[in-house]
């Protein structure tokens, strides 16, 4: 897997690394590029970006497909703090995306059990996901897989931590309370069946989470580990993510900025006997 260290902002780097995926693809009507999509802050700009794309005729939707990784459970779609609202109004609103192509969980379901498990066979209906965006929370936690999850977990319903809960609150006025409690997330091992990875880590915030994948081992208590067995990943962060890694990346690092001190990014093919 690659860890990438960049001071590029993530959003512009990820935005466009999506858009040379998609149009090297040449997506079709019979052939589609099944993209799976992420939510949160550190997304903003990632999608200010694939819009910018969009509207410069740089990059066409009209056959791609998305998956969502998550969404709040109760919580109804035109709330404005549900995952769905987040799409539309950072993406699907602005481009040229046809509405049959977009799959969201369905927050409101009177049957999570059915949900989880439809949205799994329409992923498999795909033949898959080609590419997978994600974030990271500061946990080490994928879409809403906490720390303890199973490796091979699928879509389901899930409680939050109080960590994420916290962490969340800023955007429901602060107030713990709004805070919804549980969500519905893809599951690990949904993830790791994807195609390819692609998980951003931006801010100090972060740092932990990035030193807890740097060491060596893959392990339920921190989620983020699973990328280190995925044949195709690549951990995209910025210098303050990476500024508690110690050990063989650090070095690694280190020589590669020595070496090419200006360059746009610094690509680290880490092996997990590396680490």
């Amino acid at each position: 897997m690659r860890l990438i260290v960049t001071d590029m902002n993530l959003g512009l780097w990820a935005a466009a690394y999506v858009k040379e995926k998609i149009n090297s693809f040449r997506p079709t009507s019979d052939k589609p590029f099944v993209l799976g999509l992420p939510t949160g802050g550190t997304m903003v700009d990632f999608y200010a970006n694939l819009r910018l794309f969009y509207k410069e005729g740089l990059l066409d939707f009209k056959h791609v497909v998305t998956f969502n990784m998550d969404e709040y459970a109760g919580l109804p779609a035109d709330h404005p703090q549900s995952y769905c609202s987040y799409m539309q109004r950072h993406l699907f609103q602005e481009v040229n995306i046809p509405r049959q192509n977009i799959h969201l969980l369905n927050s409101q379901s009177s049957n999570y059990t059915e949900e989880c498990n439809r949205y799994e066979q329409v992923i498999r209906s795909y033949g898959g996901i080609d590419l997978f965006v994600g974030g990271v929370g500061r946990n080490g936690h994928i879409a809403f897989n906490e720390p303890g999850s199973s490796l091979e977990s699928r879509t389901r319903k899930v409680e939050l931590t109080a960590s994420t809960r916290q962490a969340n609150a800023r955007f429901f006025l602060n107030d713990m309370n709004r805070v919804p409690t549980h969500a519905l997330t893809v599951g690990i091992g949904t993830i790791f069946e994807a195609k390819e990875l692609l998980f951003l880590a931006a801010g100090a915030k972060k740092a932990a989470a990035v030193a807890h994948f740097s060491r060596p081992g893959i392990s339920a208590e921190c989620p983020l580990t699973i990328l280190k067995k995925h044949p195709y990943a690549t951990l995209l962060v910025d210098p303050s993510a990476f500024s508690l890694v110690e050990g063989t990346p650090k070095k690694v690092l280190e020589q590669m900025t020595q070496t090419a001190p200006d360059a746009a990014h610094w690509a680290l093919e880490l092996k997990e006997e590396q680490l």
